[in-house]
């Protein structure tokens, strides 16, 4: 973990919440410093108590249509935050992923409020929540809906670790199979998809630490092994060893991974030196 993640979790295992303390200081600032929004930050973070209260309220207000309405969205996503305390901790390790990660961030109410990456994974953990309790046609409207608002498209159930970061999030598609572990980055327009009409265990399994590169594609029952790096645009069909840099169309492995947390990391360049490279 890194100074700066460690900076906002400091007595995270205390029985505090230091996260959610540092986003209501800096919800706080910002409503004073931006008054055409204060009345947005205290209705979706400062009227709140706990984080999964404001994400509850939060996402209900933007996946809410006319055919389900906003207090019945919200109703079942606060019930949802109640029975499983898991979906509050992946919310607070995602958001700590993208203040350490993205150098675009400054303080952590700018992704909770505006990073449609950040809002699609939340919504997609309380559609898996929904669909392990067999409440699938649930689950399915709303992945059509944060499909619309967001153009992210998460089947409801895939499976995701923790402390992950969905970067820009648009196109980004993860079909039914697919299985995402923790500590992942990837970004706008990766698609971890199946190879055609094949049923089954059909997607990707991307193992802890891989970062994914910005258009790239794997598709498959293939497996990414952990803390490798996808390059940009790249199209993955057959399994990459951990640790190591595939690129291309059809994918290679060109070389190792370059550091040892390609996802906290994030250098998307191809600045393999010559100890890298595979011979």
């Amino acid at each position: 973990m890194s100074d700066r993640a460690a900076s906002v979790l400091t007595g995270a295992f205390t029985g505090r919440d230091p996260l959610w303390s540092r986003l209501r200081d800096d919800a706080t600032e910002l409503a004073a410093s931006e008054p055409t929004l204060a009345s947005f930050v205290h209705a979706t973070i400062l009227g709140h108590e706990r984080l999964e209260q404001a994400l509850a309220y939060h996402l209900s207000q933007k996946l809410a249509s006319t055919d389900v309405g906003s207090l019945q969205v919200h109703e079942v996503f606060d019930r949802a935050y109640s029975d499983n305390p898991a979906l509050g901790q992946a919310a607070r390790a995602d958001l700590t992923a993208i203040y350490e990660r993205d150098p675009a961030v400054y303080t952590l109410v700018e992704p909770f409020l505006f990073f449609k990456g950040y809002q699609a994974l939340q919504a997609y953990r309380l559609t898996h929540a929904l669909w392990t309790q067999d409440r699938t046609a649930l689950a399915l409207h709303f992945q059509s809906r944060i499909s619309e608002v967001f153009a992210v498209d998460i089947h409801p159930a895939a499976t995701i670790g923790s402390g992950v970061m969905i970067d820009h999030g648009t196109g980004v598609v993860i079909g039914e199979t697919a299985v995402v572990e923790d500590d992942v980055s990837l970004l706008q327009g990766v698609t971890l998809g199946g190879t055609g009409k094949e049923h089954g265990d059909r997607h990707p399994k991307i193992r802890r630490g891989v970062m994914i590169g910005a258009g790239a594609k794997i598709l498959g029952n293939t497996e990414i092994g952990a803390y490798s790096r996808i390059g940009a645009g790249s199209v993955v069909l057959r399994p990459v060893p951990p640790a190591s840099t595939a690129v291309g169309v059809p994918a290679r492995v060109i070389g190792r991974a370059g550091c040892e947390h390609p996802a906290q990391e994030m250098n998307q360049l191809l600045d393999l030196g010559p100890e890298d490279y595979v011979i």
